[in-house]
């Protein structure tokens, strides 16, 4: 295994599914990375550029976890919001299946 082509093939993997907020994508990298780091590590000492190639991954790594901490605030800031107006959007879903279906509330 070409450690270093490796690599590299996860950070620009794992780069474009952060760009585009895959989150399903970022979950099978991380579990593919969980998997593979490990068995990298059994083949030797790591050359300059396989070093260089892995702190880039970390860096996207990072950038990944950061991005889903975002992304985890906002859900619960939406779910939230969604909890605080529940009784007025059931009652405005009431309202337009009254009207639908021809019954005046």
């Amino acid at each position: 295994m070409d450690r270093q082509r490796t690599l590299l093939s996860l950070t620009q993997k794992m780069h474009i599914a952060v760009e585009g907020e895959d989150w399903k994508m970022l979950a099978a990298i991380n579990t593919l990375l969980a998997s593979t780091l490990p068995q990298m590590a059994t083949q030797g000492p790591w050359q300059v550029a396989e070093k260089a190639a892995l702190a880039g991954l970390r860096q996207v790594h990072q950038e990944a976890v950061r991005r889903c901490d975002l992304a985890t605030v906002e859900t619960g800031r939406k779910l939230s919001e969604l909890q605080a107006n529940k009784e007025g959007l059931l009652a405005y879903a009431l309202d337009s299946e009254l009207a639908e279906n021809g019954t005046i509330a």
